[in-house]
């Protein structure tokens, strides 16, 4: 199980590692490229082509202000593609996240929160427990250690609140 994670620019790398922290943790291999879709489009098309020959399952698409790598990638692969939209100084990112929202008909593109990292590896970790139970056990173990913790912070509180 791969999950390829591509990144308009380098400057996108401290979102993309959030994302790479919760597929280590979940034990799912993963490749990282930075790569433009206006700058390096042939190069795009060859990673998206390429993909599913190179054992990726699912594609992570990071990318800021116009952010149309998550499309071109969609347009050139018949994997799930989840766009994950990065804040920009422009509009804080609503920019980036109307942009990878936005897909034509035909040409989906999974969307996340601006800056969602996590929950991109998680979708990801999701669509391939279709096809890999330990993941799938995996996943329900994190949101039952979730669920554990919020009503862990919850007693907490109000313990100290006087309550």
């Amino acid at each position: 199980m791969k999950v390829g994670i591509v990144m308009g620019s380098k400057s996108d790398y401290p979102v993309v590692e959030r994302t790479e922290k919760i597929l280590a943790g979940f034990g799912v291999d993963y490749e990282t490229r930075v790569i433009s879709a206006h700058r390096t489009p042939s190069v795009a098309e060859e990673f998206a082509s390429g993909a599913e020959a190179d054992g990726i399952e699912v594609v992570i698409a990071v990318a800021g202000k116009a952010a149309h790598l998550a499309g071109v990638v969609a347009a050139y692969t018949p994997l799930p593609v989840i766009g994950l939209p990065v804040k920009s100084s422009t509009a804080g990112g609503l920019d980036s996240l109307l942009s990878v929202v936005q897909m034509p008909k035909g040409v989906p593109v999974a969307t996340v929160a601006i800056d969602g990292a996590e929950n991109a590896a998680l979708l990801a970790v999701q669509i391939l427990s279709l096809k890999y139970a330990e993941l799938r056990g995996a996943m329900k173990t994190y949101k039952e250690n979730m669920e554990r913790e919020v009503i862990r912070a919850d007693a907490e509180f109000r313990r100290n609140a006087g309550r």
